[in-house]
């Protein structure tokens, strides 16, 4: 009765499909994603699905290809933790690529019990810096991206009770707002708007009510209504006699963008910031739809598209007509990947990858990543300006001539 058992066993083996150990098999390594593929964020998670498979695509490491299967979400958190732990039944090496924050807030405590590290997860939430487990950033913090737009701002001679926010009422619009309370609560006379800011901060629950509390506006996720945002803003603006001059937005791009054409519609001129998770091309589309032209600026945490760097040229190369701002991001978080799995010594393990990472530094055809003192590679952060529906990088004398 054993021999046959041992004859389909030997069968399996040779066909790489069995004696696995953490995803990885004879010839090869299997690693997994759980992103919105068929939801109102769907072009965020293709495009972070698209940007991996190009980095993928044709690579072998340590003798073994590299699977990469990934489960739809629908930017659900009920669903991504579904999704996840069909990932962790599966046994899979690691999860690369998710998207969101308030999936990650499920996602995590599930592969840290796992012990399956999270890698290069499409958000720059604080939850995951350091994050609970073993997880390896790619990107810049909303934080840093809050600052970088809010800096450039009152350097331009916006007041901080002149910006304001539009948020996603959850866990990713909340990290904005801490981002945008880590860049004011070292300016001069902003201990008001810091102690409204907590107050939003402080509420708990599922959709809390957020609105005419102070500078915020939200709406609640995978819906797409402005107005009480909106009303929340003006209604700041009444209560201390000033206007919005800047409106920092965290959010979906469908939601971001509806709520660009809306304050149009109202008459406003507010200058509207996004974070690069929104995701550029998918917001220019609906700017476009609700004929938005300009006073837009957009955060990005990659390099220029046109910029001369080895690893941009490398992803146009691999991406073709789907690179842009998310697939490439998506690639670079594919090749950080691969140059982990390339310094480990002998055969990969999940604990060999993560040492490997650990206070490492990695060159990605001049994008430099270092894991030195944090969990997180890169620090870059650039701002674009959103004109006649293309993005360029932004000057000083634009930030002046904005305000």
């Amino acid at each position: 009765m054993k021999q046959p058992l041992l004859v389909c066993a030997m069968l399996v083996w040779g066909a790489g499909l069995a004696l696995a150990d953490e995803g990885v098999f004879a010839n090869q390594i299997i690693v997994g994603g759980v992103m919105d593929l068929e939801g109102q964020s769907r072009g965020l998670g293709q495009g972070m699905k698209t940007g991996i498979e190009a980095a993928f695509r044709g690579v072998s490491v340590k003798g073994r290809r590299l699977n990469f299967k990934v489960l739809n979400d629908s930017y659900t958190p009920s669903l991504t933790g579904q999704q996840t732990q069909r990932l962790i039944d599966e046994d899979v090496f690691a999860v690369i690529g998710n998207v969101g924050t308030p999936t990650a807030q499920v996602s995590l405590p599930l592969l840290a019990k796992a012990r399956i590290p999270a890698v290069g997860f499409f958000t720059g939430a604080g939850l995951l810096r350091p994050g609970v487990g073993d997880v390896i950033n790619f990107r810049a913090s909303y934080v840093q991206e809050a600052a970088a737009v809010i800096d450039a701002a009152i350097t331009a001679g916006v007041r901080p009770q002149e910006i304001c926010a539009y948020v996603q009422n959850d866990a990713y619009g909340m990290a904005g707002v801490s981002g945008i309370k880590a860049a004011l609560q070292s300016r001069p006379n902003t201990r008001d708007i810091v102690a409204r800011i907590d107050q939003i901060l402080a509420l708990d629950g599922d959709n809390p009510e957020r609105n005419y509390l102070g500078p915020v506006g939200v709406y609640q996720r995978n819906t797409l209504s402005s107005r009480d945002g909106y009303d929340s803003l003006k209604a700041w603006e009444n209560e201390i006699g000033t206007r919005c001059k800047l409106v920092v937005t965290v959010g979906t791009y469908a939601a971001i963008g509806r709520f660009a054409g809306y304050a149009r519609y109202q008459g406003e001129d507010w200058v509207i910031s996004a974070v690069s998770f929104t995701g550029a091309e998918n917001l220019s589309d609906i700017l476009t739809e609700f004929g938005v032209t300009d006073r837009v600026v957009m955060t990005q945490v990659v390099p220029e598209l046109d910029s001369n760097l080895a690893i941009v040229k490398q992803a146009m190369n691999a991406l073709g007509d789907d690179f842009n701002y998310v697939t490439f991001e998506g690639y670079l978080v594919g090749r950080m990947f691969i140059e982990i799995l390339k310094a480990l010594p002998g055969e990969p393990n999940r604990r060999s990858f993560l040492s490997a990472a650990r206070n490492a530094r990695f060159d990605l055809g001049g994008l430099v990543l270092e894991f030195i003192g944090d969990n997180q590679g890169s620090d870059l952060v650039t701002t674009t300006y959103y004109s006649n529906k293309e993005y360029r990088p932004m000057t000083t004398s634009d930030w002046l001539t904005l305000f």
